[in-house]
């Protein structure tokens, strides 16, 4: 038997790992939840004095500590002073040192959103005209390297667990209570505890590594773990740890107390003795108790999720968490049961298999999951996305769509398990009284070997002696257990044998293979940021570049240094582009020698890259105005980016350069 499943188990084990570490790849290192929506000064600027504080404005409320939000001069060193305070709503300011002098600034930031996700980013703005910085933008970055794909991954175990532990839990208590005493289901379900605390566990100690310097190193920082658990995700993550110490009571009574009258393989005393009426109703209080205890656990771990998560910000979260709450239980209902029945169709022991009854009862359990989880996923899209353009210009709303034809699929494979349940209970049905006079007949002729056997036994126990006696009841032991092997071995080759059951097995792996890559997805939705909040954050990105353009005096200035090669070949461009926003820009091209001097030069052109967007070169050839000047009028800018800004010079028939420099427009 145990060959036969463990290839199986194998491979949804594989499937499981290969789907998570694809999406943990193509995530990125780390998808933010809260945008940023605005600053001031805007990103790109050229101010006349330098500003008193630096402020920005995120699509939602963040977290900060003391090096959150970072001002750097061009030579890299920290201006800025005090700690960042929220002034309102969602805007958070720095000030800064006083006597900052002329050049390009680094504004660098790192916070944590209200959904428990790390965001980092920066950007520059100049004071007086752009200079050289010795800072790079580049490399801000959070969430990613091995600490963010162990956490990720920690996830992922973390909602596996849940689903295995409730699901489980619910199949036994619903659709098969003889499952209790199944030693392959009790393993299944205290697997599912122990995967969830250990990963519980292991995403405490990632938390603030992960939030912070994302080194490993820093795992183990009892100063950083002291600071997650004054944060709400570290008051999510204790307070599931102490919901699965309530869960292992649980465990210990379903597979304690609750299997003792609920016997998976009764002994012949157990199924001969008549039913005590008190030991009914002691069950049926029992299994009450479990109900309900094991209702408030699981919704209290679910809610551990939708506390500090999607759900607790934005839109309506007074709604969305009660709502998040019950599609996680609906989900660990139905994903989780499917599981459990995929392995007591499996591992159950041969005399009692689980049977068409449990089937359907688990058919039924799953169809008001599936219900459940129709009407919080409609909810949810609609609160996540905002927009059906969201369905399909997001990573969100293509996760989601995935996540979607993966549940109708699901669906329709378990529209055929339904069918091959039909064909087991009808052919249940249609043997049952056979297979009622086989066994009568069979516990009669049982009953004749046995009293021969006694009667066999005791002769020679008579005849030879009290030492012959403990030989011959120890082998007529051992040829009962021999005979007991024999018959289970014989029920399992009938039971294996039912093309009805074959086919349900084979259906409800195929539901479980599914179900293992749309858990995958649906742990990917946690960690990707909602379509509604990245539609939002780019119309205020636009909005605020647009306003930021429009009451900007004009121009943009950008000096160049260019040297030919040739004789006479050195010198500096400089460019004005007035006012550097979208649409129409006055274009003028100053041309100095060394000393300052106008300098007239056989040609200058001009290119504009969007290399972000694939835009250009967009290519612009001005007009000679007077000496050492050029100027184009009505240059369009298609829209606001990080403008890859090329200009060619030539000095002599053959000698020529081409110079380049990004500028923000727009």
């Amino acid at each position: 038997m145990t060959r036969t499943i463990t290839p199986r188990l194998r491979t949804l084990a594989l499937l499981f790992l290969a789907v998570a570490g694809a999406l943990l790849v193509g995530a990125g290192p780390a998808s933010a939840h809260a945008a940023l929506t605005g600053s001031d000064p805007a990103q790109g600027v050229v101010v006349d004095k330098a500003p008193d504080q630096v402020s920005l404005t995120f699509s939602e409320q963040v977290s900060m500590s003391g090096g959150s939000l970072r001002v750097l001069d061009p030579k890299g060193k920290r201006v800025d002073s005090g700690e960042p305070s929220n002034v309102s709503g969602t805007t958070y300011a720095v000030r800064l040192v006083s006597g900052l002098g002329d050049g390009t600034y680094t504004v660098a930031y790192q916070v944590v959103s209200a959904d428990s996700h790390p965001v980092a980013g920066a950007y520059t703005f100049s004071v007086g005209a752009p200079s050289e910085t010795t800072v790079s933008v580049s490399g801000e970055t959070v969430g990613g390297g091995v600490v963010g794909w162990l956490y990720g991954f920690g996830r992922y175990v973390s909602y596996a667990g849940f689903i295995v532990l409730v699901g489980g839990a619910a199949f036994v208590l619903a659709c098969w209570q003889r499952g209790s005493g199944v030693r392959a289901v009790q393993r299944l379900v205290v697997g599912g505890w122990v995967a969830l605390t250990a990963a519980t566990l292991w995403l405490l100690l990632l938390r603030g590594s992960y939030t912070g310097s994302g080194a490993f190193g820093d795992i183990f920082d009892l100063n950083l773990l002291g600071q997650v658990l004054q944060t709400k995700t570290g008051a999510a993550l204790v307070s599931r740890l102490l919901l699965l110490a309530a869960a292992a009571l649980f465990i210990a009574v379903l597979f304690g107390a609750y299997a003792r009258q609920s016997p998976a393989t009764p002994d012949d005393g157990a199924a001969r003795r008549v039913p005590d009426p008190g030991d009914t109703e002691e069950k049926r209080d029992l299994t009450f108790g479990l109900a309900i205890g094991g209702t408030v656990v699981a919704a209290g771990l679910a809610a551990s999720w939708a506390m500090a998560e999607h759900a607790s910000t934005g839109l309506q979260p007074g709604i969305a968490m009660p709502v998040d709450v019950l599609h996680l239980v609906a989900v660990a209902t139905w994903l989780g049961g499917l599981v459990a029945l995929l392995v007591s169709l499996y591992r159950a022991p041969a005399e009692t298999p689980v049977d068409a009854a449990a089937v359907r009862r688990f058919s039924a359990v799953a169809f008001g999951s599936v219900l459940t989880l129709v009407v919080t996923g409609v909810y949810q899209s609609w609160r996540q996305l905002g927009a059906w353009s969201a369905f399909t210009d997001t990573r969100y709303g293509q996760l989601l769509l995935v996540k979607i034809g993966l549940v109708a699929l699901l669906v329709g494979i378990a529209w055929i398990s339904r069918r091959w349940t039909a064909r087991l209970t009808d052919a249940a049905g249609s043997t049952s009284g056979a297979a009622r006079s086989r066994t009568s007949r069979s516990q009669k002729e049982q009953s004749k070997k046995e009293w021969s056997e006694k009667e066999r036994v005791a002769a020679a126990a008579k005849a030879r002696g009290s030492g012959e006696s403990g030989a011959g009841t120890k082998r007529a032991a051992q040829l009962a257990r021999q005979r007991a092997a024999v018959d289970a071995a014989r029920q399992k080759r009938l039971r294996d044998g039912d093309p009805s059951r074959f086919g349900l097995r084979r259906s409800v792996f195929a539901e479980a293979s599914v179900a293992v890559v749309l858990l995958a997805v649906t742990t990917a939705l946690t960690q990707t940021e909602p379509g509604r909040t990245e539609l939002e954050a780019q119309a205020a990105q636009s909005s605020s570049a647009s306003s930021s353009a429009a009451d900007s005096s004009g121009a943009l200035t950008l000096d160049m240094p260019f040297d030919t090669g040739g004789k006479d070949g050195k010198g500096l461009v400089r460019i004005d582009l007035d006012p550097a926003r979208v649409g129409g820009n006055e274009l003028h091209v100053y041309v100095q020698r060394p000393n300052g001097r106008a300098f007239d030069i056989p040609e200058v052109k001009i290119a504009f890259t969007l290399e972000a967007k694939k835009i250009g070169p967009l290519p612009v050839t001005p007009d000679h105005i007077t000496t050492g000047h050029w100027s184009a009028s009505g240059v369009q800018i298609p829209m606001a980016g990080d403008w890859k800004i090329a200009v060619t010079v030539r000095t002599s028939d053959i000698d020529q350069t081409t110079i380049s420099k990004n500028a923000q427009i727009g």
